[in-house]
């Protein structure tokens, strides 16, 4: 994502003579947030911008200049990239697939060799590095906290081989079992939601306002909107409440690894 904004921001935050603090004081803001936008890793939402011009004296610059429109798919998902490395609590709604985090590396291979036009083995393996990358949140035991509420359907399609696809259930049962990730698995029997338009991953930050990602096919869109926010986490408290609890949960997806060849 282009850092553009964010420098220009800095310069006007710079030529008032303000710090980091005094413009967060002024703006209503904390100043990590006003950090973040400077260095390109958030982008303010409607509202902050319009404050943010109001305390710099900016016009309506900053507000009619948001660069939320100008990314592809890529520049969205560096933007959630980024944000995932700064979230204190990540909650995922995952359709297709395994979330990325989860992801196993020939679950992630056999996922990305799904795109049309294919990719060559290099592009492939550089974005298997990436996703694999990302998977690292979890090596701290503690932070971030992570939700996982997958719909049945990605335990029932499978992805690559059979072997595969018992190696990646696994994975995420080992690691709810050592309590690094609660699972929560909606039924089919359910039928159609309201969260099964596209993924959907919720996130939580110390002292941040919270931010969403959602994704579908050739879209993805990070929101900061107060209200969109708001709204995707009713949507996925009501997918949650329907699902089934985590013991069951994980019952089935050990029922679906053994399912699939492996011997638990």
């Amino acid at each position: 994502m282009s850092n553009s904004y964010g420098d220009w921001f800095r310069e006007q935050r710079l030529a008032a003579g303000l710090t980091q603090q005094d413009l967060a004081d002024a703006a209503v803001m904390t100043r990590s947030h006003i950090a973040h936008i400077e260095a390109g890793r958030r982008i303010p939402s409607k509202e902050d911008a319009r404050r943010l011009d109001k305390a710099l004296n900016t016009g309506n610059v900053l507000s009619s200049f948001l660069p939320q429109e100008d990314g592809t798919i890529a520049d969205y998902f560096e933007a959630a990239r980024q944000l995932e490395r700064q979230a204190t609590m990540i909650r995922e709604y995952a359709l297709t697939f395994m979330p990325g985090i989860l992801q196993t590396e020939r679950y992630a291979r056999a996922v990305l060799g799904t795109a049309f036009p294919p990719r060559s083995d290099a592009e492939c393996d550089r974005h298997v590095v990436t996703r694999l990358e990302r998977s690292k949140i979890l090596t701290d035991p503690i932070t971030p906290v992570v939700w996982a509420l997958l719909d049945e359907a990605v335990l029932r399609r499978p992805v690559g081989s059979r072997e595969i696809m018992a190696e990646q259930i696994m994975h995420v049962v080992r690691l709810s079992e050592c309590g690094r990730v609660r699972v929560h698995v909606l039924p089919l029997s359910v039928g159609i939601h309201p969260i099964s338009q596209g993924m959907v991953s919720l996130m939580h930050f110390e002292d941040q306002p919270p931010a969403a990602y959602s994704e579908g096919l050739s879209t993805g869109k990070v929101h900061e909107s107060p209200a969109v926010v708001a709204r995707l986490q009713d949507i996925y408290a009501l997918a949650l409440s329907d699902a089934l609890p985590q013991r069951d949960s994980l019952a089935i997806l050990r029922e679906a690894a053994k399912d699939y060849g492996n011997d638990v």
